[in-house]
């Protein structure tokens, strides 16, 4: 009987999925040198994943909102809470309307109306040391158990958790994102303030007459000391309490949570509430006709890249082009990176840019930029992070302003 010949051996191969975890840089790097330039999700290097964002989702909160892109999923809520200014004892904040005239110039009386006795500052700078010194915002990034398997269930809040908390509250700071109008609560007797403030004039000013509301007091009215103790004063303040739970991680979360924050508080609607003086508290309205959403300054929008480098590799990758032509580049920068992409990359750029507003021009400007690990990028690369920051801004802000 003839021997049958031996088989041909197979050649060793594995599966894509192997080969991403046997050598992850590796795999990537074929995949950006390739002809198409494509990442492993199939995303161009400049392109970042759809946003899906939902608004009032949480009926207990005075705002919220679910946002996912794409394995990152983030709800927000907003619930505001009442700090009396009396309980107020390490910092004491200007109550009067006369110390906050003497602080920010005598023409913010003018500015004050009759609705709610908001004073309208022009600087938000001011508005964004005064929230910081009373702590009016409180934010809380919470990793859910099961959101990634990194992080285990009955541990205590981890360092990354903590982390994006305190850059949630830098940005809030540093953007000058709200305004303290919306958060005083003011208390003034009818009776005194309306003899001391002058009605608007009924018919057409005149050139004699201002065409703005004065404090000025008339000659024939000055106020006794009984009087100026019932002058418009602040009573309390609205602490927002912002809590931000991942329910799923996938790559570096911090753009998505700051999406989540915007879209909740465009949601927002602080009720109105007033000081009443018989029962000595804050009295809030339970219609929800009479609540009130919040002012923002324009709409920060961050965007959160990574920058993988082949330079100093060491695996000989630098030399490397894939076969049938392909970009015998050393570095990409890589718009929202996924959990993968999260681990092959050496350094983490988020930049925050807005619309320009007032009397700057028309364009758009950076917020803050922030960059952690490596040194890799320069000047060059931080131009080309700002420029995908404006382009991913027009994206996200037409996604945020739908889901209104």
């Amino acid at each position: 009987m003839a021997k049958q010949p031996n088989p041909a051996p197979q050649p060793l191969s594995f599966p894509p999925s192997h080969f991403a975890k046997l050598a992850p840089r590796s795999y990537l790097h074929a995949h950006l040198s390739s002809s198409n330039g494509r990442r492993p999700s199939g995303r161009l290097a400049h392109e970042s994943r759809k946003p899906q964002i939902n608004t009032g989702s949480l009926t207990h909160c005075h705002g919220s909102a679910v946002v996912r892109v794409g394995d990152n999923a983030i709800v927000c809520g907003i619930r505001a809470e009442i700090l009396n200014a009396s309980d107020i004892v390490d910092c004491k904040p200007a109550t009067k309307l006369e110390e906050l005239e003497e602080r920010y110039g005598s023409g913010m009386g003018a500015q004050m109306g009759f609705r709610e006795g908001e004073i309208r500052r022009q600087s938000r700078a001011e508005d964004a040391e005064e929230m910081a010194q009373l702590n009016l915002l409180v934010p809380n990034v919470e990793l859910s158990t099961g959101c990634s398997p990194s992080y285990l269930s009955g541990m205590p809040p981890s360092t990354e958790a903590q982390s994006l908390s305190h850059r949630v509250l830098t940005l809030l700071h540093t953007s000058q994102l709200l305004s303290m109008d919306d958060l005083r609560i003011w208390y003034h007797p009818a009776s005194t303030f309306t003899s001391i403030v002058p009605q608007p004039p009924s018919e057409a000013p005149t050139a004699e007459e201002p065409t703005s509301m004065s404090l000025d007091v008339p000659n024939d009215i000055i106020p006794t000391e009984e009087e100026d103790a019932q002058r418009p004063e602040i009573k309390a303040y609205y602490t927002l309490h912002i809590t931000l739970l991942v329910l799923s991680l996938s790559g570096p979360p911090f753009s998505t949570i700051w999406t989540a924050l915007l879209s909740a508080l465009r949601n927002t609607r602080l009720p109105k509430a007033w000081w009443d003086a018989d029962r000595q508290s804050v009295i809030c309205s339970p219609f929800s006709s009479d609540a009130r959403p919040l002012r923002l300054n324009g709409l920060p929008i961050a965007m959160s890249c990574g920058v993988f480098n082949t330079e100093k590799d060491g695996t000989g990758l630098v030399s490397q082009v894939a076969e049938g032509g392909g970009k015998d580049e050393k570095k990409w920068i890589l718009c929202d990176t996924d959990g993968f992409e999260e681990g092959c990359c050496e350094e983490e750029l988020t930049v925050v840019v807005r619309e320009r507003q007032g009397a700057h021009g028309q364009g758009m400007e950076v917020v803050r930029i922030e960059k952690c690990g490596g040194g890799v990028v320069g000047r060059k690369e931080m131009r080309e992070a700002v420029t995908l920051a404006e382009e991913r801004w027009k994206v996200l802000k037409g996604a945020i302003e739908g889901s209104a």
